[in-house]
């Protein structure tokens, strides 16, 4: 498998499971309907280590701009690949969003809330206040890379394939991701992926959702920004610790 096969397809895989997930839980009349966060945060948790596991042998599995744009500045990633990277990453994000519309379609049909449908593409905050929203996905990007660089600090050695979580770290990182959820993700839904936020959002504006309301744009920006600037955060100080 290529590495943007790898990319595109872990990362729809991702985005199928997890947007699945939210999908069960916020849709009218399916089986896991208002089963509440605990099963939101696990299943994306869940979503994370199958992408991992289908993707780490041959991309390194980032499935995140942030980490392959934080893995390059930590200076473990070739620059020359980021592009092709996150192509992949936001094609298969696109991809996964619309099959988890077509899996739910029916659901998506008898729900009369726009934000629950919105809820399946996209993260949106509880309250909404644009620099608390910021820093709040600043602040979870962060954590997950800085864990991040510490897994694939001890994967170094792996010439095989590029740097990133591989499929070794298909478990810790699934704790790492649970955990953000659990503990940080209450603000605004801990995107702390830009091609999980924006794809998925591309998908709701194209698709033909019966009254889907908005998408949200004025808001798209934080969960493409602060993931980026939390990874970065998280490469610098690790290089400076590695000092």
């Amino acid at each position: 498998m290529t590495e943007f096969a790898a990319e595109f397809l872990g990362t729809m895989l991702l985005i199928l499971l997890g947007g699945g997930v939210v999908a069960n839980v916020v849709l009218k009349g399916t089986k896991g309907n208002n089963s509440g966060w605990i099963v939101i945060t696990t299943g994306w948790a869940l979503a994370v280590f199958v992408a991992v596991v289908v993707a780490g042998p041959y991309s390194g599995a980032h499935l995140n701009p942030a980490v392959t744009i934080a893995l390059a500045v930590g200076e473990k990633f070739s620059w020359s690949k980021v592009p092709l990277f996150i192509g992949a990453q936001f094609l298969g994000a696109m991809t996964g969003a619309l099959l988890v519309w077509l899996q739910y379609r029916d659901h998506f049909n008898i729900t009369q809330d726009a934000g629950s449908k919105l809820a399946v593409f996209s993260t949106g905050p509880a309250i909404r206040n644009t620099f608390s929203n910021f820093i709040s996905e600043i602040i979870g990007t962060f954590v997950l890379l800085f864990a991040v660089f510490y897994f694939t600090n001890a994967e170094i050695a792996d010439t095989k394939t590029p740097v990133g979580l591989g499929s070794v770290g298909a478990i810790p990182v699934t704790f790492v991701v649970w955990s953000i959820g659990l503990s940080l993700g209450g603000t605004t839904g801990y995107a702390i992926n830009p091609a999980r936020d924006l794809g998925p959002r591309i998908v709701h504006a194209m698709l033909p959702i019966k009254e889907k309301g908005s998408s949200n744009w004025s808001y798209a920006w934080i969960p493409v920004i602060g993931p980026i600037v939390g990874g970065i955060l998280a490469a610098l100080l690790f290089r400076w610790l590695k000092l």
